[in-house]
């Protein structure tokens, strides 16, 4: 133990810095072994309990020794000489330090900063218009340099904490809820319309369809969205950009989804997205599943969106629904979706995110891969879906004229007509069983 004598004068300076240099390098080393099993209130009380064993002077050297502030070891001098806790309680210490005690947040001693980023990264504010971060991605890093000409002094991770646990920020991706810029003031209104049909429909036995184009399909060797099990570090190869196959070209699915059956149909053409081309679908359906299932059928609901081949404004969409009503003597009856809300349509939910699901991570190398991985797709609710490749070209902008138009036997609905209508079967001879 060094003795008061060493401060009378008694002994050389040298010799005892040359000692306490010596104890310093013990408690070092004593404390290196110890540290990693020591919490913060341990290390505070282990390092006060050598500064007394020191002796003289032994709060400094130990801090010194130790790396921390002299006021750490004082503090653990204090708790040292206070009442320790009782046996049953010795064990159970449910905090390190006192409550209040740590660092203070940055939000407690300077608020300034906050408000400063709060204005940066508010969604409605966007800060200074004048400010190039504005029109930027909005990193940290960024946002530091723009605090930084504001006059504040913030570091990356502690712009971090603000966001987080003061300003209850989070890293959020974009949600699509919005339905374009304009919203049709009957809108709602006539999905409560197309929904009242569906419901009429079905009460009296008539089928009623969902059709819809699904987005075209790169045949061949290119990737497909998703993942599918392989052995591990061997992934399938496949083409490095998505430049379409000029002799193989791309699947063009068009589908229809009985809902009430929950069966669909999908027809792969192999030319234009048409309305010639949407009509056939609907041909094709009945012909191979609607028939057989709707023998006694006389109507039929068509729901489809505001847009596309089966636009309600397509001239031609409506002169081959004529010629299939004429046909099949069906009177159908269309209700399309209000513009902007396609992503409504029932056969987005119920048909085609599952036949997407089935064929992810794989490429469609062929006409007949897409064919045969829609035909076997199935959902746990019993979805069934048939499918075949039509061949068959339709010829792009094709008009029709005024002339042909007045020929329609359309019937425009009370309500929107535009969006609502009825096609009848022109008045024709009905075929005669017997031949």
């Amino acid at each position: 133990m060094i003795n008061r004598e060493w401060q009378g004068g008694k002994q050389d300076e040298r010799l005892y810095q040359e000692v306490r240099a010596a104890k310093q390098q013990v408690v070092r080393e004593k404390y290196d072994r110890l540290r990693a099993f020591l919490d913060e209130r341990s290390r505070r009380l282990w390092a006060a309990n050598e500064a007394v064993a020191f002796g003289h002077g032994g709060i400094r050297a130990v801090a010194e020794a130790l790396g921390m502030s002299t006021k750490t070891v004082i503090e653990g001098q204090r708790q040292l000489n206070a009442p320790g806790p009782s046996p049953s309680e010795s064990f159970a210490r449910p905090r390190q330090r006192r409550r209040g005690g740590g660092r203070k947040r940055c939000s407690e001693h300077d608020p300034g900063g906050v408000k400063a980023l709060e204005a940066i990264v508010d969604p409605a504010t966007r800060g200074d218009p004048s400010r190039a971060l504005k029109w930027t991605s909005k990193s940290l890093v960024k946002i530091g340099e723009e605090l930084r000409q504001q006059g504040w002094q913030l570091s990356p991770a502690t712009i971090s904490a603000i966001l987080r646990q003061d300003l209850k920020y989070r890293l959020q991706a974009l949600k699509k809820t919005k339905e374009g810029r304009r919203q049709h003031p009957d809108r709602d209104a006539q999905f409560q319309y197309l929904n009242q049909q569906c419901q009429q429909f079905q009460q009296r036995g008539q089928p009623v369809i969902s059709v819809d184009a699904k987005k075209k399909e790169l045949i061949g060797d290119f990737k497909n969205g998703g993942c599918e099990w392989h052995p591990q570090g061997k992934p399938e190869a496949v083409r490095t950009h998505d430049f379409e196959d000029k002799e193989l070209g791309k699947g063009l699915p068009y589908g229809v989804l009985d809902l009430g059956r929950n069966q669909g149909w999908v027809s792969v053409g192999v030319d234009h997205d048409t309305a010639e081309f949407a009509v056939s679908s609907i041909r094709n359906w009945w012909r191979h599943m609607g028939q057989s299932l709707y023998p006694e059928a006389r109507e039929l609901l068509v729901t489809a969106d505001a847009g596309g081949s089966n636009s309600y404004r397509a001239r031609l969409w409506k002169r081959e629904l004529q010629k299939f009503a004429d046909d099949t003597r069906l009177s159908v009856q269309v209700c399309h979706f209000p513009p902007g809300t396609s992503k409504w349509n029932k056969i987005e939910h119920r048909m085609f995110c599952h036949i997407t699901a089935n064929w992810r991570g794989r490429p469609l190398e062929s006409l007949e891969v897409i064919v045969n991985l829609i035909a076997a797709t199935t959902t746990r609710k019993g979805l069934q879906i048939q499918a075949a490749l039509d061949l068959g070209t339709y010829e792009k902008g094709i008009a029709v004229s005024d002339q042909e138009m007045a020929e329609l036997q359309v019937s425009p609905a009370d309500f929107h007509g535009e969006w609502n209508y009825t096609i009848t079967p022109r008045n024709r001879a009905l075929p005669n069983p017997n031949g």
